[in-house]
């Protein structure tokens, strides 16, 4: 389907629980297909957003960690906005910082000042700037960051606490509060933008795509106040709404990957992967998407937990490998793993490592598998 425009919204820091029992959220299925089970690389937006616009691992393609943006490998890995640069798409961001995502080919590449910014309002302005592009038959490509829950775990909680502070662990009713007054901001943000798409019209020959990168702790494990230390699912597991004119509409609740929108994105358009760069991770989730079948592909993620420090390695060293039912978890800082029935056990609270289940065995091939290749 040559000729849509393409509209990502990145809900940054958005849980996936919020999201099932929020109405708003929940009223979306009644215009977008809702992916209930996407799984991201990284519980942090940096490593996060370049395996999303990519289709790949950050191991692969050099940024694994919050200090490796520079490190991508541009020249091996074609994005999403080079690919709508190559097909003559005008290509705008709005975003946080310039960490985010790589520069390379945006026309626009916008920073927010996340304090003082009124994020729908300028992006409404934005939307306006470009339904005159797409009026004079020009294509454009835009990605919007709301950053504001982001923001809010930044000064409340990163500024406040660190990832031991009994403060803060303690009180995890307050938690759970200062989390959803943050969300809230997300419901009226994302309302304003939609509204404002559909009164320009936009939707009728554009690809809609809401995401979270990752989630938030609101003190689920000690040794984690926020995100980016650990891999378990209230980080890793996010959410993705998509809509594409003559969609089927869908709930697709079958674990995919975040690294899989990136190529789904291009089959919808009729845009071919470049074999000149290097393979990506990701496949397309366009049969899921039709009603077929696709088969469950595990989820690999990592992380650099900072242990007790005040920054993150520069390298990973927590990894692991998911499937819908089972999580292995190797943590490398101190050569121990976790294993999870995800089935019987979602908060991961009963580690069933080292029981001589069948099923470690397995996950453990599978990741020095995967590591291997990189």
């Amino acid at each position: 389907m040559k000729n849509l425009n393409v509209i990502m919204i990145l809900i940054d820091g958005g849980r996936l629980d919020h999201v099932l029992n929020s109405d708003f959220y929940q009223g979306l299925k009644s215009n977008f297909s809702f992916i209930s089970q996407p799984i991201t690389y990284g519980p942090h937006t940096i490593a996060s957003m370049h395996a999303t616009f990519s289709g790949c691992y950050g191991t692969r393609t050099g940024t694994d960690s919050y200090w490796s943006t520079y490190n991508f490998k541009k020249s091996q890995f074609k994005t999403l906005t080079d690919y709508f640069h190559e097909n003559n798409y005008y290509t705008l961001c709005d975003i946080v910082n310039k960490l985010v995502i790589p520069e390379k080919n945006f026309d626009e590449f916008l920073i927010h000042d996340e304090q003082n910014d009124n994020l729908a309002t300028k992006h409404s302005t934005l939307l306006e700037k470009l339904k005159i592009k797409n009026d004079q038959n020009q294509n454009f490509f835009t990605f919007f960051q709301f950053s504001n829950i982001h923001t809010g775990i930044m000064d409340e909680v990163l500024k406040i606490y660190d990832n031991f502070s009994a403060d803060y662990f303690n009180n995890k009713e307050l938690n759970k509060q200062r989390y959803q007054n943050l969300f809230n901001k997300s419901e009226k943000y994302l309302k304003q933008i939609l509204d404002k798409i559909f009164s320009l019209e936009l939707e009728k020959n554009s690809l809609i795509l809401i995401m979270s990168d990752h989630g938030i702790s609101v003190g689920e494990k000690v040794g984690e106040r926020a995100y980016g230390a650990f891999c378990y699912d209230y980080t890793l597991r996010t959410f993705a709404y998509l809509q594409f004119p003559n969609m089927k509409k869908s709930e697709i609740n079958q674990q995919v990957r975040t690294i899989d929108f990136m190529p789904t994105i291009l089959d919808i358009l009729n845009i071919e992967l470049d074999r000149n760069y290097e393979k990506i991770d990701g496949e397309s989730l366009l049969p899921l998407l039709n009603g077929e079948k696709l088969t469950e592909k595990i989820a690999f993620s990592e992380t650099g937990n900072p242990l007790h420090g005040k920054k993150p390695p520069e390298k990973p060293n927590t990894f692991s490998v998911r499937t819908s039912k089972w999580k292995l978890i190797f943590n490398e800082h101190n050569d121990t793993k976790e294993l999870y029935n995800l089935e019987l056990d979602p908060t991961e609270e009963n580690n069933l490592a080292g029981t001589d289940l069948d099923i470690e065995k397995s996950l453990t091939k599978s990741m020095n598998e995967i590591k291997q290749k990189f």
